[in-house]
């Protein structure tokens, strides 16, 4: 029903930057809050940002001041600017979408299949 896919990840050294998307696609009402969480080898899946359809922003601590998401509610996209990256950073990065499938209340939360980033020299 919905699909979300991201797009964006890759290799790069400390201190660099890297601009994750992630487009959602399919039949639905509407998309409510969007997000980013990630997952290193060996440890749980983790909060990045979130971001409310009136562009509310909430942040992990660890990213505050060198990550940045928005939003086009148009395209039904969610966007991850990633600046001044450490090897911490280094994680398989997820997109969640919490959609509503039609005009009833009842949400739904999607998930893509996630983008690799990897921040090392």
């Amino acid at each position: 029903q919905v699909q979300l896919v991201e797009s964006g990840g890759g290799l790069v050294q400390p201190g660099g930057s890297l601009r994750l998307s992630c487009a959602a696609s399919g039949r639905f009402f509407m998309i409510n809050a969007m997000g980013w969480y990630r997952q290193a080898p060996g440890q749980q899946r983790e909060l990045v940002a979130t971001i409310t359809r009136d562009r509310s922003t909430n942040y992990a601590d660890s990213v505050k001041g060198r990550f940045t998401v928005s939003r086009d509610n148009a395209k039904n996209t969610v966007y991850l600017q990633m600046n001044s990256l450490k090897p911490e950073d280094t994680a398989v990065y997820f997109c969640s979408a919490n959609v509503r499938l039609s005009p009833s209340p009842t949400r739904t939360d999607y998930w893509g299949q996630g983008t690799q980033v990897t921040v090392s020299s």
